[in-house]
């Protein structure tokens, strides 16, 4: 099974362009829709993130308080890493049995810490959605409706740009419409699907 890891920085159209390729009838598997299940109600992760910081880290429901925990992260570093120690063995695993389930011409792994979790390690290429800094901040403040100081501390806890496209197979600039983003796309969609074709 060929992987295709997809990822880019915040803003980048990382969404858009995994929605092109699932609309050309490609199995996405997305490690940001997997990060989730680990700490969903009842499940070990959760358990454990209650355990270290007490119940006031859910919610009324008995969910995760997303918002505080990413407040208790992006404050402390070594919290950040405590999270990430517990979380990213859980949701490797998820990812490899999506990846091992799947029966589309090939596979996308869609991820934003596709480096940074070595996530990298399951694909067979990767292709970077890349846009300038400052697209990733106006995208981000309008989408989210966050300060621009909150995605700038998000753009700092990412790889950065240069060492991103450094380690990309493929790289699509994002800079201009949602056609070109599909235009691009499909014709790397297309690439792929021939050199396929060579190996059979």
């Amino acid at each position: 099974m060929f992987v295709l890891g997809v990822t880019g920085g915040i803003g980048s159209g990382k969404s858009a362009a995994t929605d092109i390729f699932s609309s050309l009838g490609i199995k996405i598997v997305d490690a940001d829709v997997l990060s989730r299940v680990p700490v969903q109600k009842g499940e070990a992760g959760l358990f454990e993130i209650e355990k270290r910081y007490g119940s006031e880290i859910l919610l009324a429901t008995g969910e995760l308080d997303r918002k505080k925990l990413r407040e208790i992260i992006f404050e402390k570093e070594e919290e950040k890493d405590w999270l990430e120690n517990l979380l990213h063995p859980l949701i490797a695993d998820l990812i490899k049995e999506e990846l091992k389930s799947s029966s589309s011409k090939y596979t996308i792994l869609a991820s934003p810490l596709l480096f940074e979790t070595k996530q990298s390690d399951y694909c067979d290429e990767v292709l970077v959605i890349d846009v300038s800094e400052e697209t990733q901040i106006l995208r981000t403040k309008t989408r989210d409706d966050v300060p621009e100081e909150q995605v700038k501390t998000i753009i700092l806890s990412q790889i950065n740009r240069s060492e991103r496209l450094r380690l990309a197979t493929h790289i699509i600039e994002n800079e201009n419409t949602l056609d070109d983003l599909k235009k691009a796309v499909t014709e790397l969609h297309q690439k792929i699907i021939f050199l396929l074709s060579l190996d059979c």
